[in-house]
This record gives structure tokens, C-alpha cells and sequence, in this order.
């Protein structure tokens, strides 16, 4: 039958049962004394003619504590309570002689190991307090003996009951774990999905906002910027132009440097309107600082703030350089747009001026062609060729620019379903990079 765990009793001693005292002696009138003597204690008294009767007694019946005489036929004291001692080495052990023999009492002491030694006649209180005692002695050592054996049983218990605990605790970090990235991958996407509503205005400005993040968070990696830093400077990215979401097609789609005079007024408002706008959300609040200050230079001539130098915050002066960088690319800057090595020799000019000299320093050195990191392999797939458990290489972008998975998500059937009726609707096709490794894996 398999043991049940029970609670941790408490040190709690069960009653104690009435004591035995075996009294042993050749002479009736001595055992006849010893029980009247003992008659006022809670005991129960034995007595025994000589040592065989007293050790089949105490076969049958242990006693907690024996009085023997010294002098007896057959068998004496001392090879009496020897062999109690062997037999019973918990029993208390009083001997009773009346000769006053050194010899006898040191055999006794050795080889009984008694608990104390009496001559004959006894005195009726000493021997009382020395019954009283060895009892009291007796009882406290087997008091202490369950304690440690209760001691025992509890730390076991107790280390099962830790064993069983660590294994919950790492299962239950494990699951808040998966949860943590499970929320944070969930307001990424909320985020992203929050930021194509600028960039679904097409023009220049369509994806803007996650190439500015990929690159602002590669430069920030190579800066070493602790990961929680690395995260805010992404959301800030994708969000940094939201200001312009209630602007005119024009002001999306002309280069600034055509901008009218009221327009440019307009755009140099952008910053401080996203940073308004999205100021209720508090998981935004540590991005809103990036937000605002991303347009603002080195050399303090920047907007909304004309902060200048280290009073910028690092992760808008990240910002500013990628910013600077796609707007350089896609045209809303300069026309015709530049090419990426047009982009760098122009964004040369403005370090110490325009850009933090560090933070261009970083981003040239990571953005040389020959340094260029080498992608992980990819495959490219189409929609009636994908199958669940691949996971996306690549964002999942539409024929319009639009962000419809990002990086990393894992397809399940019930996706691929739902882009395929996507593709049926739009009349397109869509290009799926996934993880090389996940699509072997399937196949496997």
C-alpha cells in the first residue's frame, strides 16, 4: 500500500503510560519493603526472587527501571545488572548492597553501568528521589530520542516537499517566460500594426517607419545598448513620424526641401504631435522622449527643442541618423533619392554638426557593403507551398507596403488559409521568406 503524505505534525508527546519498577532480591521482607516504599509513586512494581526470574520477567515484560540486591544466590547484582545492560541498555539500574565493599561497587559502576548505588538500609527518601530521578532521566532520554526521530522524519519531508517546490518554480518561471514573450511579441505587432496606419498613406513614408526601426536598433546593438534600451529605441522608430498621420498628401509625398513656408512650420510640429498622441499609452512612455527629440541636432539648430549635444537623449540621436538615412533613400529628402553610398558621403558631412559623431561613426562602420552582415538561409516561398510550423524569416509585407506578420511569427494552417483567401481578394501573389532550419524541419 503506497504511504499517504500527511501535514508536518506538530512536536506534540503522545500520554505517558504508567512506568514499571522490577524489584529483585533473595529475601521476601526486603521485596516487601521495596513495595511499600514505592507505593506512593505512580508506578507498577515487580519483584523477582532472584536474577534468572528477574531476566524471564523482563522478557515478558520490560521494566523501566530495576532495583537489585548486591548479594543473591546464583546470579548476583553486578552479572544482573550486566546482562540488563546488554539486553536493555535503556532500563535504569539501581543497586542495593548491604556491604560497603569498594570492589562490588566499582564492578557494578563498570560493568552494570548503573544509575546510582544504595546501601543497605536504605533511607526511604533517598531511594524515593533516586527512583523519582531515573524515571525522570529515562523519560527525557526517550523524549529527546522521538524528537530526533520526529526531527528526521520532518526534514525529509521537508526536503521532498522543497524538491517538489524547486520543480514548480522552474515550470512556473518557465511559463512566465513564455507569457512575457508572448506579450511582448504581441505589443510589437500592436505596434507595428499602429504604425502602418501612416504608412498604408503610401509615398515615401510606406515602411519608413520599420526600416528606421531595424536600422536604429542594429546601430544600437552595435553601441552596445543594454536590450531593454535596444527595445524602446525600435518602438520609437516605428512610431517617430506619427505626427504626420493627420498631414496632406502633399506633405507625404514632396521632398522637404520643396516645402512651402506654412508647410514646413506643419512638419516641424510632427515630433511633438506623436508624442502627444501617444502619451495615454504608458508601455509608450520611456519611447515618447526618442520620439520627440528625433529631429533635434548635435548642434542644438534641430527642432522642437533645439537640444544640442548629450542634453539629446542617445536613442533619438540613433534615431536621427537612421531617420535621416531612409528619408536620404526613398527620396523624401533630396530628388532624385539618393543611393545608399550617396546617403553615407551625405550623412558624412553633417558629423559633429547634424549627428552625434559617435553614433555616425557607428552607423558608417556597420553600413560599409563589404561589412554588411550575411543574412541567415532563407527560402522563399509561396502561399500553396507553405505549411504550419515554418517560421517567417522575413516581415510579411503586402503588394501595398502593409505589414501583415513580422519576423518570426510561426505559420499555422489557419493562417496560411487566411493569406491565401488574402491573395484570392487582392489578385496577388505574396513572397514568404522563411527559416531554412524550420523548413527542413517540416520535412523531417
Amino acid at each position: 500500500m503506497n504511504a499517504v503524505a500527511q501535514p508536518l505534525a506538530p512536536a506534540v508527546a503522545a500520554p505517558a503510560a504508567v512506568p514499571t519498577v522490577l524489584c529483585v532480591d533473595d529475601e521476601p521482607n526486603i521485596l516487601t519493603a521495596l513495595q511499600r516504599v514505592l507505593r506512593g509513586l505512580p508506578v507498577t512494581v515487580m519483584s523477582a526472587s532472584g536474577g534468572e526470574e528477574a531476566l524471564a520477567l523482563m522478557q515478558r515484560q520490560p521494566a523501566e527501571l530495576v532495583i537489585s540486591d548486591m548479594r543473591m544466590p546464583g546470579m548476583n547484582g553486578v552479572q544482573l545488572l550486566e546482562q540488563l545492560h546488554q539486553r536493555w541498555p535503556q532500563t535504569v539500574r539501581i543497586l542495593l548492597t548491604g556491604h560497603a565493599e569498594l570492589q562490588s561497587a566499582v564492578s557494578a559502576v563498570n560493568r552494570g553501568a548503573i544509575f546510582r548505588y544504595l546501601q543497605k538500609p536504605w533511607n526511604e527518601q533517598e531511594l524515593l528521589a533516586a527512583v523519582r530521578e531515573g524515571l525522570e532521566r529515562l523519560a527525557l532520554q526517550r523524549e529527546t530520542e522521538r524528537l530526533q526521530a520526529l526531527t528526521q522524519h520532518q526534514n525529509a519531508e521537508l526536503q521532498t516537499l522543497n524538491s517538489e517546490l524547486e520543480v514548480r518554480v522552474q515550470a512556473r518561471t518557465a511559463e512566465l517566460s513564455t507569457a512575457h514573450q508572448k506579450l511582448k511579441r504581441g505589443y510589437l505587432n500592436s505596434i507595428r500594426v499602429f504604425a502602418n496606419l501612416l504608412e498604408l498613406r503610401g509615398g515615401p513614408l510606406a515602411g519608413h517607419g520599420r526600416r528606421v526601426a531595424e536600422m536604429a536598433r542594429d546601430i544600437a546593438v552595435a553601441m552596445e545598448v543594454p536590450e531593454e534600451g535596444r527595445m524602446t529605441i525600435f518602438v520609437a522608430g516605428l512610431v517617430h513620424d506619427l505626427g504626420l498621420i493627420g498631414a496632406g498628401d502633399r506633405l507625404l509625398q514632396v521632398p522637404v526641401p520643396r516645402y512651402t513656408a506654412e508647410e514646413g512650420a506643419l512638419y516641424r510640429q510632427h515630433p511633438a504631435t506623436a508624442e502627444q498622441s501617444l502619451m495615454a499609452l504608458e508601455e509608450m512612455l520611456p519611447a515618447l522622449p526618442l520620439v520627440r527629440g528625433h529631429h533635434e541636432r548635435w548642434d542644438g539648430g534641430g527642432f522642437p527643442d533645439k537640444l544640442a549635444g548629450a542634453a539629446i537623449p542617445l536613442g533619438a540621436r540613433i534615431l536621427a541618423v537612421a531617420d535621416a538615412f531612409d528619408e536620404l533613400c526613398n527620396g523624401h529628402l533630396v530628388s532624385p533619392a539618393a543611393t545608399r553610398e550617396e546617403a553615407r558621403t551625405l550623412m558624412r558631412r553633417g558629423r559633429g554638426t547634424q549627428f552625434d559623431p559617435e553614433v555616425l561613426d557607428v552607423f558608417l562602420h556597420i553600413t560599409e557593403p563589404e561589412r554588411k552582415p550575411v543574412p541567415p538561409p532563407t527560402l522563399v516561398l509561396k502561399s500553396d507551398v507553405a505549411e504550419g510550423g515554418m517560421v517567417l524569416a522575413r516581415d510579411l509585407i503586402s503588394a501595398k507596403g502593409m505589414l501583415m506578420l513580422t519576423a518570426g511569427h510561426v505559420l499555422t494552417p489557419s493562417l496560411i488559409r487566411r493569406i491565401r483567401e488574402f491573395e484570392e481578394r487582392e489578385g496577388s501573389r505574396l513572397d514568404i521568406h522563411v527559416q531554412a532550419p524550420a523548413r527542413a524541419q517540416v520535412a523531417a
